[in-house]
């Protein structure tokens, strides 16, 4: 029998906030444990939250931003359940009321266009963290996290594929990214993603049993753990087996799921408004106005970038994907009208150096004049690609100017044929046997010839008119001998 995947995907992303959801506590990650708590998050009798705005503001721009139904009259529930993290012993959510409701990302899967629907976008507070001793000896809470402004975005289960997932989820990060309310951070647990998957028979509509994941610290791990639950729920299946509804986690280092806990149902959870949250309203007017500063969206700059700059839809998808490097690329792009220039060094050699230095490019001295001026440079011979790039990588590393770096290097290229000519005799004098095959029709012999003015010019000879030089002398000298 074969078998369908069907996947669901429920994704929280940390609203970036500079206070929690409803209290005054800082948000900033890496302080000491419990520093960033007060009787509110912690739960403590007597304390009353009050809804944060921003993080209301920022929840109802995603939600506009995926196309769903902003809508106008939210509430917040209890979400009851007992854990070490949950210092309330209830989590503040939203149940029947949320802030957006049927909206959709897009994926492009094989050169078509699928659309991935979103049931729901909701705004909660975070838990806290469990830190468990190597040994087993004890587990310890950080209640710092807890409070923290979450927006949780539950697609349908329209996905169908490990493959389908990854890219709704880079999808979806791109998009929370150019909104600027999340810096979707993984590692600091700013982005978190829990996925529910089932199989069922190919041509049957109803769905199988899920099964939960957690613990998926990466989209590669989303991507990783989903295609061995496949695998696991088709081989029991497919011997006549039953899926049990529950719970797994995915082991990184065996590449493989475990059973956790037996799966709750919503009813599980005993929601129920919270008392101390009144309903709110959302008027027209403040819905109308965030819709009318929402940024341009990854899918409309996309289409820009192919219309505008002539890119291709592989080009302008590569760029998009670094919201402050499309900045860049842009302000360049407004002062030189070589885009495809600007784009092949942004994702060719400036790329590489930020990959190298494991840095983003905010934290570049780099402005759009500098670059556009050593790309001129290359243009006009002035400086081979090598030495810009070897200009560039100094001008960055020590915070310098690209004139300066020039000057201190003494890399300008040289392109005047007389000042080649007594480079390249002595070439020419020093390889005679190469001098020969080229005149015996071994045409290849020339670009060792010149890579030798090359090695003798210390890389400051373009190569260019290297090539013409020798081919000009060596021409001369087969017709008229030496």
């Amino acid at each position: 029998m074969k078998f369908e995947t069907v996947i669901g995907l429920e994704v929280h992303v940390h609203l970036k906030t500079k206070t929690k959801a409803f209290c005054g506590c800082s948000t900033e990650f890496g302080s000491e444990p419990n520093a960033q708590t007060c009787p509110v998050c912690l739960g403590l009798p007597g304390s009353l939250p009050v809804l944060n705005a921003k993080a209301l503001e920022y929840a109802v721009k995603v939600a506009l931003a995926l196309d769903c139904e902003a809508q106008g009259f939210i509430k917040f529930d209890r979400k009851n359940y007992f854990y070490p993290d949950l210092p309330k012993n209830y989590q503040i959510s939203q149940y029947d009321m949320p802030v957006g409701l049927n909206g959709c990302v897009s994926i492009d899967i094989d050169n078509t266009e699928k659309k991935i629907r979103v049931k729901r976008v909701h705004l909660e507070e975070d838990a806290g963290k469990l830190i468990h001793k190597q040994d087993g000896s004890a587990s310890l809470v950080d209640y710092n996290r807890c409070g923290i402004a979450l927006l949780e975005i539950v697609s349908e289960p329209d996905i169908n594929s490990p493959a389908e997932a990854f890219e709704y989820l880079k999808n979806l990060k791109l998009i929370v990214q150019y909104l600027g309310v999340s810096d979707c951070d993984m590692e600091k647990g700013s982005l978190r993603c829990d996925a529910n998957i089932s199989l069922r028979p190919k041509g049957k509509k109803q769905l199988g049993t899920k099964i939960e994941l957690k613990n998926m610290n990466s989209f590669k791990g989303v991507r990783d753990a989903l295609e061995y639950e496949a695998r696991r729920q088709e081989e029991v299946l497919s011997k006549g087996g039953s899926i049990t509804q529950e719970t797994r986690l995915w082991d990184e280092d065996k590449q493989l799921t475990f059973s956790m806990r037996s799966k709750e149902e919503a009813h599980d959870y005993r929601y129920f408004p919270d008392p101390d949250l009144v309903p709110f309203t959302l008027e027209r007017e403040f819905i109308a106005e965030i819709k009318k500063g929402l940024p341009e969206l990854p899918k409309n700059k996309l289409l820009r970038y192919i219309k505008e700059f002539g890119l291709s839809q592989k080009e302008a998808d590569v760029i998009i994907q670094d919201k402050d490097m499309c900045v860049l690329f842009e302000d360049c792009a407004a002062i030189y009208a070589q885009p495809r220039r600007i784009y092949n060094w942004l994702t060719g050699v400036i790329l590489s150096y930020m990959n190298d230095r494991k840095k983003n490019i905010t934290q570049l001295d780099l402005n759009s004049q500098a670059l556009v001026k050593l790309i001129q440079y290359v243009e006009e011979d002035k400086l081979s690609n090598l030495a810009a790039k070897d200009v560039l990588f100094c001008a960055l590393d020590g915070k310098k100017d690209i004139d300066s770096v020039i000057k201190e290097k003494g890399v300008t290229q040289v392109s005047d044929a007389k000042d080649l000519e007594k480079i390249v005799e002595a070439a020419l004098k020093d390889n005679p046997k190469s001098v020969d095959d080229f005149l015996a029709g071994k045409e290849n012999a020339i670009m060792f010839l010149v890579g030798q003015v090359m090695k003798l010019s210390k890389g400051r000879a373009n190569p260019k008119v290297v090539k013409e030089v020798i081919l000009r002398r060596l021409n001369k000298t087969q017709t008229y001998g030496t």
